[in-house]
């Protein structure tokens, strides 16, 4: 079994919205990666995107690239 570590969890109110930031992130090599929403947390669409706390600005500019306002940030072990 995999090692849980403490990482930063971006969920999403729609699934349109984890689908354009997922393309948007691989379009610009942004890190992480999709993930099904952790049972720690209740989020709308069920998805969510999984990264280091490292690469939060770099996460961060991308939602502000695509005006996503309404997405929750966690830290979650994952």
């Amino acid at each position: 079994m995999r090692q849980k570590e403490l990482k930063l969890v971006i969920t999403f109110h729609t699934t349109a919205d984890a689908m354009s930031f997922e393309k948007q992130c691989k379009s610009c090599d942004a890190p992480g990666r999709m993930i099904p929403v952790p049972r720690a947390i209740t989020a709308g669409c069920g998805l969510a995107w999984c990264a280091d706390l490292d690469d939060k600005d770099t996460l961060m500019a991308v939602m502000e690239d695509l005006k996503l306002d309404k997405t929750d940030l966690y830290q979650c072990m994952v």
